[in-house]
């Protein structure tokens, strides 16, 4: 087929998209780590929830365990960004292990939250998705049953509290925005003195990417997600694209895109997760350029200047 003989497709690239600065902070601190103590250098569940990301430190000498009684005492560990229960940094220091905490600042922030409230002797609620490991990691800053999981608005209408008067929520941080504001609202309603984040749970960087989706999906007919399945915010991208009227679809890479889903598109939205490389953005539009007559669109909603230090043994 000849270049003149393709449809034309405008793509539209919503800006921001893909790395957040805690998710490039994590894998620069299992890099450098590798670059300073050699490989292989061990990492307790996925530094963050993309393949292509695990499978590229792994190539560099990255081995993924899910649990710290896999790893040699004398290699170092690094845990992943979404944060772990207190008890986990207590087994390292207990086999002597040098570890690296690559926990999010804003998942830190969560925790501390959760930690002030539990000593203001407050009942806590923790919206977010059970067996997520941030939500683990969180759950497990505090004694248990000191954190109750909220999940849904109904869960939120039949939490019964020890005191109604004395009660707080903290919330993960790759929800969506839109569904945590109705648990909120929920919440709110049936225990107006509830105490609430000073500045909300919710990272900016989730929040930016659904509100750059929410813009582009509205000019668009498909959206195209480029995410793993198992990452909280990019399985979040697709259902608020969704719900602003796109088809969407969440896609590991280019080889995960099923020309047949544009039949009849003018316009496709392409975004990345948080924890997704700009290469596999570039790799989707290369794919879309051999069977359509391309035209890129930036769409801004947001300029990111956020960046986290790293750890001063590594810096």
């Amino acid at each position: 087929m000849s270049q003149t003989s393709r449809p034309p497709l405008t793509v539209l690239l919503a800006t921001p998209r893909g790395f957040c600065a805690g998710v490039d902070r994590a894998i620069q601190i299992v890099e450098r780590a590798i670059a300073k103590y050699g490989a292989p250098v061990y990492v307790r569940h996925e530094i963050v929830h993309n393949r292509h990301v695990v499978e590229r430190l792994k190539s560099l000498g990255a081995v993924f365990v899910e649990e710290l009684d896999e790893c040699p005492p004398d290699r170092p560990v690094v845990f992943s960004a979404h944060g772990v229960p207190k008890a986990v940094p207590a087994q390292a220091r207990a086999r002597k292990m040098l570890y690296l905490d690559a926990t999010c600042p804003l998942v830190s922030k969560v925790h501390v939250e959760a930690g002030r409230h539990f000593d203001a002797g407050r009942e806590i609620v923790l919206i977010g998705h059970a067996g997520h490991p941030e939500v683990v990691g969180t759950m497990g800053q505090l004694p248990d049953g000191a954190v109750i999981l909220i999940e849904t608005v109904a869960d939120a209408q039949v939490f019964a509290p020890r005191d109604p008067a004395n009660v707080a929520f903290v919330t993960q941080t790759t929800l969506s925005v839109d569904d945590t504001a109705e648990i909120i609202a929920a919440l709110r309603a049936r225990f107006p003195e509830i105490a609430a984040p000073h500045k909300e749970d919710i990272c900016y960087a989730t929040t930016n990417r659904q509100e750059a989706v929410k813009l582009v999906a509205a000019r668009s007919q498909v959206l195209l997600v480029l995410g793993s399945a198992n990452s909280s915010n990019s399985v979040r991208l697709a259902e608020v694209a969704r719900r602003s009227g796109a088809q969407a679809y969440l896609i590991d890479d280019a080889e995960g895109l099923d020309v047949s889903w544009l039949a009849g598109a003018l316009v496709v939205g392409v975004t990345a997760g948080a924890s997704a490389p700009e290469v596999l953005v570039q790799g989707v539009i290369e794919r879309l350029s051999q069977s359509f007559d391309v035209s890129v669109e930036e769409i801004d909603a947001e300029r990111e200047t956020v960046s986290f230090k790293l750890p001063r043994v590594l810096a």
